[in-house]
């Protein structure tokens, strides 16, 4: 999961053709860690928060030598786009990611620099940032990424005006969510908007419902190996949740055509089509940037529903716990690039971020939540994440890249029902763990 685009699948060579008009077309086109251009390259997720990224790069360069570029990806997929390049001489010294399961595979290849020499040089890089988040990058015991952007839970997100008109409340419980369904149908509103064409989406409703009922446990066995954890009392409960809220028509009929890469799903929360969204907290930057009125006046949030006689915590979440950038080891110019990272923690950062409806997890964060463009959302989301017992990383980020797309196909074949729960089951059992 993903920030707030993916690309399409297609061919390594249409992939990497377009990945160069993309980069050639931003401003980039060859990255200096495959052939050197006197220039550091750095490689973001195109989205409505790269404002934040020019500006730091602006900054950078005011007193840099050596440049700083951006490069953005818009659309989708973005970690397969960038498998086709990062050992090529389009690869950039400087790329965002996840941590966790999305670099491991860089790792095993030799192609990042370890950065503990940075962090020994300025420990800052390390200290300045919430442990629990900064260990997310680290890899066999060493540092491969420092956080940037900031930490992303999964909310429910809503028209307040919608509701309201329908006559409902933002959910507390699972029940409070099929009841509020059956209301914003027979109002004619689609209840759910839901961008399942991008597939990704569709998994946050299965990721939440898993953590409710069977707790994060479930997750964890599955992703050590325990295939059997999948067959399990807690997984079928949930999967049969999630085919009862299909079944009441909570997503409407045509959700697998719908995107939220192409501002499908979040124009039909903004216009009024759709009473809900489940979504990262990236929701209310693609919202402030699209349709800012209805960010200021009638978007609305919450955390995930609670389920009655779930194993989960309630105060659990599920999302993206940080962005990363991690650096390629043949980057030509790793003083510049350590300069570059310091950003990250800078006071200038955190505000700006904030200003986008981000949440850095820098440890001079909260200090900063009040000047953030929406204070409440910043304060809400900084106590949710505080507060959890368990934060799980995205299922697709959790597991190896190349089972992303088995995964993505399960969840979406079972929500339209072309797979009963043995068929979900024995797809999510296939699926490699390493």
């Amino acid at each position: 999961m993903r920030q707030c685009a993916r690309f399409p699948r297609s061919s390594a060579g249409a992939a990497a053709l377009a990945l160069a008009l993309s980069l050639s077309a931003c401003g980039g086109g060859t990255g200096s860690a495959g052939g050197d251009d006197g220039r550091i390259h750095v490689l973001v997720y195109g989205d409505a928060t790269n404002k934040v990224e020019k500006q730091l790069i602006a900054d950078f360069n005011k007193t840099s030598d050596v440049k700083a570029v951006l490069d953005t990806i818009p659309g989708a997929d973005y970690q397969a786009k960038l498998q086709t390049i990062i050992n090529s001489k389009q690869a950039p010294d400087i790329f965002f990611n996840w941590g966790g399961g999305s670099i491991k595979p860089f790792v095993e290849a030799g192609l990042l620099l370890p950065l503990d020499d940075f962090i020994a040089k300025d420990p800052g890089l390390k200290k300045k940032f919430l442990p629990s988040v900064f260990n997310s990058a680290v890899v066999d015991g060493k540092a491969y990424g420092i956080p940037m952007r900031g930490t992303q839970p999964v909310l429910l997100f809503s028209n307040k005006k919608v509701l309201k008109d329908a006559g409902v409340r933002q959910p507390e419980t699972w029940q409070d969510l099929l009841a509020a369904v059956k209301k914003l149908k027979a109002e004619g509103v689609t209840p759910i908007a839901l961008g399942g064409g991008d597939k990704w989406p569709t998994l946050m409703w299965f990721e939440y419902l898993y953590d409710r009922v069977a707790g994060p446990g479930l997750f964890q066995k599955a992703l050590d190996g325990d295939k059997e954890a999948w067959a399990g009392a807690g997984s079928r409960k949930a999967l049969g949740m999630l085919r009862d809220l299909a079944d009441a028509g909570a997503f409407g009929t045509n959700y697998d055509s719908v995107k939220f890469t192409d501002q499908g799903s979040p124009t039909l929360l903004a216009n009024g089509k759709a009473g809900f969204e489940l979504m990262g907290s990236w929701e209310y930057a693609t919202q402030q940037d699209s349709h800012p009125e209805f960010a200021e006046k009638n978007l609305g949030y919450s955390a995930f529903p609670t389920v009655e006689g779930g194993k989960g915590d309630p105060r659990n979440l599920v999302g993206n716990t940080n962005n990363f950038y991690s650096v390629l080891k043949k980057t030509k110019h790793p003083e510049a690039v350590a300069e570059f990272l310091k950003l990250q923690y800078s006071d200038k950062f955190v505000k700006a971020q904030l200003g986008v409806g981000n949440l850095p997890t820098t440890t001079n964060t909260e200090k900063f939540l009040d000047t953030a463009a929406s204070p409440h959302f910043a304060h809400f989301q900084y106590d949710l994440v505080k507060k959890a017992p368990d934060f799980q990383l995205s299922w697709d980020q959790a597991y190896p890249q190349k089972a992303t797309t088995s995964m993505y196909q399960a969840v979406q074949r079972f929500l339209n029902g072309g797979l009963d729960e043995d068929g979900f089951i024995k797809a999510m059992q296939a699926l490699p763990t390493s």
